[in-house]
């Protein structure tokens, strides 16, 4: 199983494919790991994997990924482990497609180094809309996992990392004006639940310049249109 290790952090990632990279994001919140990707309406890793080299991720300390934790810890612990799980990998540009808590991961990459995505899907995006609590039940039950497996994690720097994480407004990670100047072009799979409000992914799309969006995508027929038009959004951008 490959491994990249940096820093004390250790990520699994697995890949499938050949082409143009896609860096994929699972689902799952603070559990996002790649096998999350099978439970989805449809999985991107068999969906994309005959036109991309799709490349797949269990996030810090997710699924088989261990990383310190840290009160310092936010999205940019992310955003800075994407980066240079792409570096290792030799890979200079990429698209990506993120759900739920990776939809913000797709964006926190953009706001990073937007040179190096050619186009992104965000599906299912998470953001605030009247659901702060909810995020911060989530985060407690996995920091609570955690700490039952963990002997080197502080419980006291749990708190300020969970603020930095969902103490925010709109995607937690970034803000409207920087979605409003975002040029790469987006996909949007509106959600439409308490995590994955339809309001935030309208707003995404009202506020980004260059987006498509995607209203119904679940059900078993919706989920293989939805399949087919990723794979042709994403080959639409190909360099």
């Amino acid at each position: 199983m490959p491994v990249f290790e940096r820093d004390g952090t250790r990520i699994e990632w697995w890949e499938a494919g050949k082409g143009f990279p896609v860096l994929l994001f699972a689902p799952g919140g603070m559990r996002s790991a790649a096998d999350i990707w099978g439970t989805s309406p449809f999985d991107p890793r068999e969906a994309l994997s005959a036109s991309f080299r799709v490349i797949s991720m269990d996030q810090r300390n997710a699924g088989g990924s261990t990383a310190p934790v840290t009160a310092a810890d936010g999205w940019h612990s992310y955003t800075d482990d994407h980066l240079a799980l792409l570096d290792h990998l030799g890979v200079e540009r990429c698209h990506l497609m993120g759900g739920c808590i990776g939809s913000s991961y797709c964006l926190g990459v953009l706001q990073a180094d937007a040179s190096r995505v050619g186009a992104a899907v965000l599906q299912n995006p998470i953001g605030h809309h009247e659901n702060q609590d909810l995020f911060y039940e989530m985060f407690d039950t996995w920091a609570d996992a955690l700490l039952e497996h963990r002997d080197d994690v502080d419980p006291a720097v749990l708190p300020p990392f969970r603020k930095r994480m969902y103490g925010g407004d709109f995607t937690f990670n970034v803000d409207r004006d920087f979605v409003s100047g975002i040029e790469t072009p987006l996909l949007i799979l509106a959600g439409d639940d308490a995590y994955h409000p339809r309001p935030i992914a309208e707003e995404i799309a009202s506020l980004s310049p260059n987006n498509e969006m995607i209203l119904e995508w679940k059900s078993e027929e919706a989920a293989r249109a939805a399949a087919a038009r990723v794979r042709a959004f994403l080959e639409r951008h190909t360099p």
